[in-house]
């Protein structure tokens, strides 16, 4: 717990919250009275025994649930960069998920111009995979020059992604993509784009046994994957992923491509700062 950061936290965004938009009134009498929400009325608003957000800013509240803070947060209008600093704060590590179902969706306008100055083939998803923003070193990979409104659908599910792009689907592609949609829809279960994929996925006879059996390989970083480029031929491509920090699910991916049978960066060595 970094009690420091977590009392400035709580305290700034409760003093920017009016007692009177949520129907209560601002306290009167005597002493000096704090902009913003009463600690009690923070109790109150979000049915909580009293002095329980005291303990919290205060923080005498160990390990407290990540549906209180959630409240908090709500309450408090919170940002997802600082509903992540909320959660590590208060000593429960990241948060189980993102603060509001419709964060993940959009990221910063200015990525497409950091994509397109990227020199390899990237592009970024939202959290139910769907392309937001790519480079033209990313469409030239596919046969007609477009690239796919979902990149999860397409991979999973397109007859050309499978017999052609994705070469050894079956083996090397889909068991490692698999598990990303599994723990994509642990955190986001609502997610209509999510969850029509996989009752694709369910129903086709290629991937419904590969589904049942699970997997646990939740991120391609650092993977070496065979592909077959629309243009290039057929290689290896070495795949870095990242995540804009303020779209949680959201990915960049950038695919370095390197033509031939040997992996493309199979003698690399990990990057590390000396001691």
């Amino acid at each position: 717990m970094n009690r420091t950061g977590l009392r400035a936290l709580l305290r700034e965004r409760r003093a920017l919250i009016a007692p009177e938009a949520h129907g209560l009134s601002r306290p009167t009498g005597r002493g000096r009275r704090a902009r913003g929400l009463s600690q009690q009325q923070v109790d109150e608003l979000t049915c909580r025994a009293v002095d329980t957000y005291n303990r919290l800013e205060t923080g005498r509240y160990l390990h407290p649930p990540a549906d209180y803070l959630r409240q908090v947060a709500r309450l408090f209008g919170l940002n997802e960069q600082e509903w992540v600093s909320l959660c590590r704060y208060a000593g429960i590590g990241d948060p189980p998920g993102p603060l509001h179902p419709s964060s993940g969706l959009e990221v910063p306008g200015v990525w497409q111009e950091a994509v397109d100055g990227i020199g390899h083939m990237a592009y970024i998803t939202d959290a139910s995979w769907n392309l937001l923003a790519h480079n033209r070193h990313f469409a030239a990979m596919y046969p007609d020059g477009l690239a796919p409104a979902n990149t999860m659908r397409w991979m999973l599910l397109d007859r050309s992604a499978r017999d052609t792009t994705l070469v050894d689907w079956r083996t090397v592609w889909a068991p490692l993509i698999l598990p990303q949609l599994r723990a994509a829809l642990a955190v986001r279960p609502e997610d209509g784009t999510l969850r029509a994929i996989e009752a694709e996925v369910r129903a086709d006879p290629d991937l419904g046994p590969l589904w049942e059996a699970g997997g646990a390989h939740i991120h391609p970083d650092g993977d070496e994957r065979p592909l077959h480029h629309a243009l290039l031929g057929t290689g290896h491509v070495t795949i870095c992923a990242a995540q804009p920090l303020t779209a949680p699910g959201s990915r960049l991916i950038i695919m370095l491509f390197r033509p031939g049978r040997q992996k493309a960066h199979e003698r690399t060595p990990m990057l590390r700062a000396d001691p």
